[in-house]
This record gives structure tokens, sequence and C-alpha cells, in this order.
């Protein structure tokens, strides 16, 4: 059992180099983080492999998941968006990222957004050694504890299980099996820590 990658990702191609680069690597660019947890957010009620499939046109229709223009946006964008079939086309979802991208901008000015999503894990990955999905939980008292502040600063579609999925996929939790070559490569970027 030992070197075998964690048995989410299956054996498509793009899941796995997303597994195999991205998902668990600490993200510490409050922007990138912003990008991910609007993408997560996107993805309720949908499968995480049908956000990737569609995450360069999300890029591309998001002007770059840059907050300082997407909080401009309003009912022209939101329209434009609903036509667009490179993304989920879901009048809430896309609102929320116009709401998102103002609530960024003012915990970015206040502290700084990385630093408020990182305060929840104490500042650095919490690194766990989980050995099978059975004892990876749905949700956290720190994801339940960051979902209610990111909804008390106007976020939407970031519940607790939403919120642990984005803390997976940005490195504030190692979930990578023990039995994953990632699990290890993954724990030694929190001494790299910028």
């Amino acid at each position: 059992m030992q070197d075998q990658r964690c048995g989410w990702c299956g054996d498509d191609p793009l899941y796995v180099a997303y597994h195999d680069t991205d998902w668990g690597v600490p993200e510490w660019d409050g922007r990138a983080l912003w990008e991910k947890l609007i993408l997560d957010g996107f993805q309720a009620g949908l499968s995480w492999i049908t956000i990737l499939r569609k995450r360069e046109s999300f890029r591309t229709a998001f002007a770059g998941f840059r907050p300082e223009i997407i909080a401009t946006w309003g009912e022209p964008e939101v329209q434009r968006l609903l036509t667009d079939p490179g993304i989920v086309r879901h009048r809430g979802k896309i609102e929320a990222t116009i709401t998102g991208a103002q609530a960024y901008l003012r915990i970015d000015q206040r502290e700084g957004f990385a630093p408020f999503l990182w305060s929840f894990v104490g500042g650095s990955p919490v690194q766990n050694r989980r050995a099978s999905m059975a004892e990876v939980p749905t949700q956290t008292p720190e994801s339940v504890a960051m979902s209610k502040a990111l909804k008390a600063e106007g976020f939407k579609f970031c519940g607790p299980t939403i919120v642990y999925a984005f803390m997976q996929a940005t490195g504030m939790v190692n979930d990578h099996m023990i039995t994953c070559p990632s699990h290890a490569r993954v724990a030694a970027l929190t001494a790299s820590r910028p």
C-alpha cells in the first residue's frame, strides 16, 4: 500500500495532475486563495472535476479573478456571465463572486486576506496523518469557525464542508494519505513558508 496516490483522484489525467501538483500545496497568496475559495463555492452541488475542467474558462470570464475589477461589476456583467457556456451559469454564485470580491478587498485592506484565512490554523499547515479516506472529516472546528467568519464578512457558498475542502486544497491542512507520495512532499513545503 506504500506510495499509492490518494484514491479520490482516480485515473483521470487532469485530476491526477491536479492531485500531484496543486492539491494540498500551501498557498500563501491572498488573491490565489480568493480564487480557490470562489471556485469551491461554484462547486457546491457539483463534482470538483466539473470545476477543474472549466477552471481556465472561469479565469477568462472572471478577469483573471482580480477582485479589484470584479468588485465593480453589476447586472450587465452578471447577464454576460449567465450566457457563458464555459462556466457554471448560476446567478446566485455569480452574484456571490461579486460580493465576495468586495469582501476580499475590505479584509485585504484591513489585515490581509491570506493572514485572515491562515489565522484559523494558527498560521501554519495542519499536518494530518490519515491512513484511509474514512478518517477524513467533512468539516472541522476550524472550518466551522472560518465559515462563520467568512459569512460575517459577506461571503456566500462557504459552509463548513466547502471551507474544509478549500482548506485541504490550499494546504491549510495536509490531508494526503500517509501512503501517498505527496504527503511527505507537501509536509516539507511547510518549512519553506515565505
